[in-house]
């Protein structure tokens, strides 16, 4: 059996303003997983542009993402997703049966240094190692 012929797990990231963790969420698990999972973030008020304080927080770990613009939510990015997450910003999303949905009560970094950031940043990476581990076949 090739990869190729194995659908790749994907995962949707929603948050309000699509600028902070939702952002360093979709980054982690772009670079931790390896192109094993696909990858989407989104919110339904997207902000103009990442929050800087999470595009630092995310460089000091080696993950760049200066070049991240806030994208909207569309029902077809959730129709699409195997796995749909929230933030714990309160955004609704459109449901559909047979999706894994997860609300990740997070702080929000909007407005917040980058040493408030730091946390944040730390507490998703880990949650993003587990969801990882639940998605990928574990190597024999």
């Amino acid at each position: 059996m090739t990869t190729d012929s194995v659908k790749k797990p994907s995962v949707l990231f929603v948050c309000v303003h699509n600028a902070g963790r939702s952002q360093m969420a979709a980054a982690f698990l772009t670079t931790l997983s390896q192109g094993a999972i696909e990858v989407r973030s989104a919110g339904s008020q997207p902000a103009d542009k990442v929050n800087p304080a999470a595009v630092e927080a995310m460089a000091e770990v080696g993950i760049d993402m200066s070049a991240e613009i806030p994208k909207v939510l569309t029902t077809e990015a959730v129709k699409e997703s195997d796995v749909v997450i929230t933030m714990g910003c309160g955004d609704e999303c459109p449901y559909f049966p047979g999706k894994r949905y997860e609300d990740w009560v997070l702080e929000d970094p909007a407005g917040q240094g980058v040493d408030a950031v730091r946390p944040i940043r730390d507490d998703i990476k880990i949650r993003i190692e587990n969801l990882i581990a639940s998605l990928t076949p574990a190597a024999k």
